[in-house]
């Protein structure tokens, strides 16, 4: 569903695409970011002296984080309203939930192994490549 949304809204984009909306789209990238900074502002002075010291060693890094933490959480609101969630409404429901995840927990020995090979797998091959990647090479390090 938030798929279809968003392939949507890249259609609705490429047909109306003009300088007004990169501009309105400039704006709200501009006001996250000034939210962001104003909330890590006020996580600053709530920490204290040592919320300006984790501030301070941050250095040239603390504008792209604030500013990232900014669009994650207005990722986050949008992923929200989208999907319509809510928080439980009452302490049965959190119960619930825990009792389901527990009793599956109790059940581990009921897994379908051939899943948990395959996910084995796939997360095996994806941190082989990720090795074969970093190292810039396909076998072993490139030594001269």
């Amino acid at each position: 569903m938030l798929r279809a949304r968003i392939v949507q809204a890249a259609r609705h984009a490429r047909q109306y695409s003009t300088k007004s909306t990169q501009e309105k789209a400039q704006e709200a990238a501009g006001k996250a970011f000034e939210q962001g900074k104003a909330g890590a502002e006020k996580i600053i002075k709530a920490l204290g002296p040592l919320g300006e010291r984790a501030g301070s060693l941050l250095g040239a890094y603390r504008e792209p984080i604030v500013y990232n933490f900014a669009v994650v959480r207005s990722l986050a609101k949008q992923v929200y309203v989208a999907e319509s969630l809510a928080p439980p409404k009452s302490a049965a429901e959190v119960k619930a939930a825990y009792r389901e995840i527990w009793e599956s927990a109790l059940k581990w020995r009921q897994l379908n192994f051939a899943k948990v090979g395959v996910y084995a797998l796939e997360a095996y091959g994806i941190f082989k490549i990720g090795e074969i990647l970093g190292r810039r090479s396909l076998i072993g390090y490139n030594v001269q």
